[in-house]
């Protein structure tokens, strides 16, 4: 839709996420988010704003009063209210952990250009090792945190969800559950556009660690069914690869239409 279109979405207005959309027309957004938008997009009375509950429900509001400090809250007035279907298929990224910053770059590009779901993935030769304690649930919240953010910018309607992280088993056991299955591959004689993608059902897309998959994991995924495909002649970093590739299933598939 444009800002111009007659449901309540509209990419020029800031989005806000909620838990839960209130039934009423009249309600009070405080918290980070009132504090996000009263105090950096120092919003005023009379502007629209959009709220989202991350699964796919919106109210187009318009801000009634403003209030700063601390006990940040803005007084909203629901104007229109819509929801929109997630799109199919349904893609879900298994992203090898990645050292430093990269692994919320990857989480932040992947959520900005569509992923339905993340799921970190313990592959062999991660040099990140997310332990069982403190430490991974700490790497696990920034995670979150950047999907949460990248949601935001690019105003979609759904949360992209950060899983909690797998090793191999458990990514075999997301492949077999899975519709389609991709492993990116810049040595698999296939590119993207030359396999097939399921109309609906969810779609796996297999991310490597930049020091490559091992022989062990690449045989399981495709005793699993994965499939191996490259992006293109190029080497793209772990942390650039779903991202990429969710723009080929986008124009591949009817994600986008």
């Amino acid at each position: 839709m444009t800002a111009d279109a007659p449901g309540a979405f509209s990419p020029r207005l800031p989005l806000f996420l909620v838990d839960e959309l209130p039934s009423s027309d009249e309600l009070t957004l405080d918290g980070d988010e009132a504090r996000h938008a009263a105090t950096v997009r120092r919003s005023r009375v009379g502007e629209r704003v959009m709220l989202g509950d991350g699964a796919g429900s919106i109210a187009l509001c318009e801000v009634a009063a403003v209030r700063s400090g601390r006990d940040a809250a803005l007084d909203l007035t629901v104007v229109r209210r819509d929801s929109a279907p997630r799109p199919e298929p349904r893609v879900v990224i298994a992203q090898a952990l990645v050292k430093g910053d990269r692994g919320e770059l990857a989480v932040e590009l992947a959520t900005e250009a569509g992923a339905d779901a993340i799921v970190p993935w313990r592959a062999a030769r991660c040099v990140a090792r997310w332990d069982e304690g403190p430490r991974g649930a700490k790497a696990l919240a920034r995670w979150r945190s950047s999907a949460r953010a990248a949601t935001k910018q690019a105003r979609r309607p759904w949360l992209a969800e950060v899983r909690e992280p797998v090793g191999t088993a458990g990514l075999v056991e997301l492949v077999c559950a899975a519709d389609a299955a991709l492993v990116l591959d810049g040595e698999a004689s296939r590119g993207i556009g030359d396999v097939s993608l399921p109309p609906a059902g969810e779609l796996v897309v297999i991310v490597g660690p930049e020091g490559g998959i091992t022989d062990e994991e690449r045989e399981a995924v495709a005793a699993a069914g994965g499939v191996a495909a490259r992006l293109g002649p190029s080497v793209l970093r772990t942390s650039t690869a779903a991202a990429v590739a969710l723009g080929a299933i986008g124009a591949l598939s009817t994600r986008w239409a």
